[in-house]
């Protein structure tokens, strides 16, 4: 999404940036027509939630009424325009203390009045320079990084500009950790320390696995066969009269899980600490864990009671898609009642998960894997088997429950043709 510049005319409902939450990317649009006469947060600024992003000048034939998230100050020096501040409003974002703007291309500087992008902001600090110093030649004043260049040498920092030619005017790819790569500069040397603050998801997860940390803990564990299993999706691979649709063995292991789960209710509960009370969920809100270059996710599978094998694979797909695209919404990550936790698609043979509180539950899944096992005759036979552990709070669980409910499960994965006597 193009985010909006200082002298933008924009109208109404019109994408202004994004700003991330705990839960959600969240996309701020205008509700006035006019022009951005001011632009006070750039890309990866802490946001409090009632702070101004950007300021929009409107005509006053527009009738602005003032609504949540905006506020009109006084007229400005154009007698027939008023000023309305864009904030960052409490319902946007889930009731967070603060968010993160994550798209506002070109940002103007706070104090400066120096309109540039980002990496040519960071291309002038790199090298000692006072980007205020630098004589703009792009639109409006705009900065670029050829004014950069010229200056620096003209100063005598460089000598030689094709050495700064790498940086781009947009921001190099991110790694998972949150590190800029830049193969040309060495920019990421072993020898040199790097700062990396938290945002977004992964601030998220820190409050999230602190308080789960809290929590009494055990962990039960098993194998299950999956020969029955690679039988099934191999069958789907191959009548699959939707090609866009890639079958794979989570789907199964979802729908399995919540037929399971109608059999042992209190492993889809969530427990209320303060009541000492437990909320046996009527929903089967599946969560998914999702490793993503912006960090850990876990939207969830909504009413998977309810869903075909080929509603899940379908709803899988869209969310992990948003995922990767960091586009998930509040809707797709809160209400999760579940979570399961698909290791082996990276790679290892099982973890020991913490709960996704106020969940009482969690399943990490290893990666199936193909080992001898041995006949009741002797006769050693290869087995598709999969190790699965679940991680309960014990304040709710105990290892009896958890038992009969993988049993329940497991048989379901061994025999999936069981699964229709359940469907509906």
């Amino acid at each position: 999404m193009r985010a909006s510049q200082m002298g933008d005319y924009v109208e109404d409902f019109q994408p202004l940036c994004e700003v991330q939450s705990d839960k959600a990317t969240i996309e701020i649009t205008s509700r006035y027509k006019g022009k951005v006469s001011n632009i006070l947060c750039g890309p990866g600024d802490i946001v409090k939630v009632g702070e101004t992003l950007l300021k929009i000048l409107v005509d006053d034939s527009a009738s602005p009424s003032v609504s949540l998230g905006d506020s009109v100050n006084t007229k400005s020096p154009d007698s027939d325009k008023t000023s309305v501040n864009v904030t960052v409003f409490t319902a946007a974002v889930d009731d967070s203390d603060n968010a993160k703007l994550i798209d506002s291309d070109p940002e103007k500087g706070r104090q400066t009045g120096i309109l540039s992008t980002p990496a040519v902001r960071s291309l002038a600090k790199q090298h000692g320079i006072d980007i205020t110093e630098v004589c703009g030649t792009g639109k409006d004043g705009r900065v670029l990084k050829e004014d950069v260049l010229n200056f620096a040498v003209s100063k005598g920092i460089i000598k030689d500009p094709s050495t700064l030619l790498h940086t781009d005017s947009v921001e190099q790819p991110r790694g998972a950790e949150g590190y800029n790569y830049n193969m040309a500069t060495k920019s990421c040397s072993p020898s040199e320390d790097r700062t990396v603050p938290f945002r977004g998801f992964q601030r998220a997860m820190v409050k999230s696995m602190s308080l789960a940390a809290k929590v009494p803990h055990f962990h039960y564990v098993d194998e299950i066969n999956c020969d029955a299993l690679v039988e099934l999706k191999t069958s789907f691979q191959k009548n699959n009269p939707y090609p866009d649709i890639k079958y794979t063995f989570l789907p199964i292991l979802i729908k399995s899980l919540s037929m399971a789960l109608s059999k042992y209710p209190f492993m889809n509960s969530c427990f209320k600490e303060d009541a000492l009370e437990v909320v046996l969920k009527g929903s089967h809100n599946v969560g998914i864990a999702m490793a993503t270059q912006h960090g850990l996710v876990v939207p969830n599978i909504k009413n998977v009671q309810s869903l075909s094998i080929l509603e899940i694979t379908k709803e899988l797909a869209r969310l992990q898609q948003l995922a990767s695209n960091n586009k998930l919404t509040s809707e797709d990550i809160c209400g999760g009642t579940i979570t399961l936790s698909n290791i082996g698609a990276i790679g290892g043979k099982f973890g020991s998960p913490l709960v996704n509180l106020p969940e009482v539950s969690i399943i990490a899944i290893g990666k199936i894997q193909k080992v001898p096992r041995f006949a009741d005759n002797g006769n050693v036979y290869p087995a598709s088997l999969v190790t699965v552990n679940i991680g309960a709070d014990h304040r709710v669980l105990d290892g009896a429950t958890v038992a009969r409910f993988c049993n329940e499960w497991k048989q379901l994965i061994e025999n999936p043709e069981l699964l229709t006597l359940y469907l509906r």
